[in-house]
């Protein structure tokens, strides 16, 4: 389970976070101010960092950590100047989003920004193509072809089946892929997700109406079956 720590002085909000974190699957860390964020810093897969922080401010904070980690950092601030956001950015951190901010949309930001970090950081060697009976998928040229003959798939399209051929078997609700696949532009809804789903199976399976791939599991979501 990823740790999030969130370094925040304000109980409340700091309090909203770990609620929004938790839901989601994360265990949430909470710092009241840099210097215990720091201490506590070595145990986290992520951090929210607050920038108006009593003592050591979050840019202080932000600097000592790019001494010794690349570990992710979402910027939090009540300011709006875009001069807070530029030395932000240009400090390490990877995000920087403005209060008050939509709980939502952090947890979708943390799960993406994860995701980019492990991408970075992997030992492991990712086979460019995935095949399940006869639906091929290339990673590096983003082709898909079914026994042979190539689909034009949308980026999103390809996107969806990307994931699903990746996680086979498991059940994903249109909410659960909505948020991995759409990421940072989370701020739609599941049916969006419904209609990619009908248009991608249009073009893969053999009989859209009787799907071998992309397998709905009424009343859960979505799975690819192997």
């Amino acid at each position: 389970m990823p740790k999030i720590l969130i370094i925040e002085d304000d109980p409340e909000i700091a309090a909203l976070q770990r609620d929004y974190l938790n839901m989601a699957g994360f265990e949430a860390l909470v710092a009241p101010d840099g210097i215990v964020g720091l201490e506590l810093a070595e145990m986290a897969d992520l951090i929210i960092l607050d920038i108006m922080l009593p003592g050591l401010d979050g840019i202080a904070v932000l600097k000592k950590l790019r001494e010794t980690s690349d570990i992710p950092v979402i910027l939090l601030s009540a300011l709006g100047e875009d001069i807070d956001k530029i030395r932000g950015l240009g400090s390490g951190a990877d995000d920087y989003m403005q209060k008050p901010f939509s709980p939502g949309e952090l947890v979708a930001r943390v799960r993406a920004h994860l995701a980019r970090f492990e991408r970075l950081t992997s030992k492991t060697t990712v086979k460019p193509k995935l095949v399940v009976r006869g639906l091929e998928l290339d990673r590096e040229d983003r082709r898909v072809c079914v026994h042979g003959k190539e689909c034009a798939l949308t980026p999103k399209e390809f996107d969806i089946l990307l994931f699903l051929m990746e996680n086979p078997n498991r059940v994903y609700s249109k909410d659960d892929l909505f948020e991995r696949v759409w990421g940072l532009e989370a701020l739609g809804d599941g049916d969006t997700v419904v209609v990619h789903v009908r248009r991608l199976r249009e073009k893969i399976e053999p009989e859209p109406q009787n799907p071998q791939y992309v397998e709905t599991v009424w009343g859960a979501g979505y799975r690819l079956r192997v």
